[in-house]
């Protein structure tokens, strides 16, 4: 499977844009690279990856107090 048909098929199966998913940075990888970690749950929670990447891209105006 090449780079791009991941891309989409996982674009697809998340609902994201293959923009997004190319930024996120989704690979294959052989299960015996990984077999230990296999052994453990991993899982991405998209609705806390989508608010920490709404955090850092908004735009919040620093004020500085004002003195009297």
């Amino acid at each position: 499977m090449k780079q791009a048909e991941l891309d989409r098929a996982v674009a697809r199966a998340t609902n994201e844009t293959v923009t997004v998913i190319k930024r996120l940075g989704f690979s294959l990888v052989d299960p015996q690279d990984v077999a230990l970690e296999l052994e453990e749950d991993h899982f991405l929670d998209w609705d806390v990856t989508q608010a920490a990447r709404h955090q850092e891209s908004s735009w919040r105006p620093h004020y500085e107090p004002a003195a009297a």
